[in-house]
């Protein structure tokens, strides 16, 4: 009997492995189990539960191939190395040289800030503070928090909050809008904005002023 249960258990992580992401429900159907009996192998295969969905997808430890940020998304299932949301969180953030606003996680993570951010407004591990008409959220750790404090001070002194004519706001939003990923070198070759008297470090703030960057942007920036 134990023989069976084993050759039975063996086929199912076989299946599920092809699935490469899958359901509890999926693998009491292999298994013809308990609800309490799969989520057992669960634990003992040391799966990893997705972020998103409610937590509805899991995948064996072997198929995620994580990204920069310890994150994997296959479909509509993430998933994170650093475990559920929450853990992930607090992780991107105490990680981060200068903090990360509600923007930055939901890019990173691939989930839109309103759909989750409303339960970490005060989360352990972490704090939320404004900066530059934003809130940032910093690691609450003191000796993190003044660093990264410190590092997203230096970025706004660098690109100081600009305010600029609806006119010119609105044309850097086209320009953006239009060409997509566009370098802010690119931005001042347009024909529009070099009739302006716009300049680069002006355009460098207004993009960061109002999180218009994106990863393909960032280095240029």
């Amino acid at each position: 009997m134990s023989d069976i249960k084993s050759s039975k258990t063996d086929l199912a992580r076989s299946t599920v492995k092809k699935d490469i992401v899958f359901t509890l429900n999926r693998l009491v159907s292999i298994l013809d189990c308990s609800s309490r009996t799969a989520q057992t192998k669960l634990k003992l295969w040391e799966t990893y539960t997705s972020y998103n969905q409610n937590g509805k997808y899991y995948t064996l430890p072997e198929m995620p191939q994580f990204n920069e940020y310890g994150l994997w998304r296959y479909d509509n299932a993430a998933f994170s190395k650093h475990g559920n949301l929450k853990k992930t969180i607090v992780h991107l953030v105490t990680s981060a040289s200068a903090g990360l606003t509600g923007r930055q996680l939901g890019d990173i993570l691939s989930l839109l800030p309103q759909s989750f951010l409303h339960h970490f407004r005060k989360c352990p591990g972490m704090r939320r503070e404004k900066f530059g008409g934003v809130y940032v959220y910093f690691g609450d750790d003191n000796s993190t928090y003044t660093r990264q404090v410190k590092q997203r001070q230096s970025v706004l002194s660098r690109h100081p909050v600009v305010n600029l004519s609806d006119p010119d706001a609105i044309m850097i939003l086209v320009a953006i809008i239009k060409h997509h990923g566009i370098s802010p070198e690119d931005i001042m070759r347009l024909p529009e904005i070099k009739r302006s008297n716009l300049t680069r470090p002006v355009i460098v703030a207004f993009i960061e002023q109002h999180e218009l960057v994106k990863k393909n942007l960032a280095s240029t920036l």
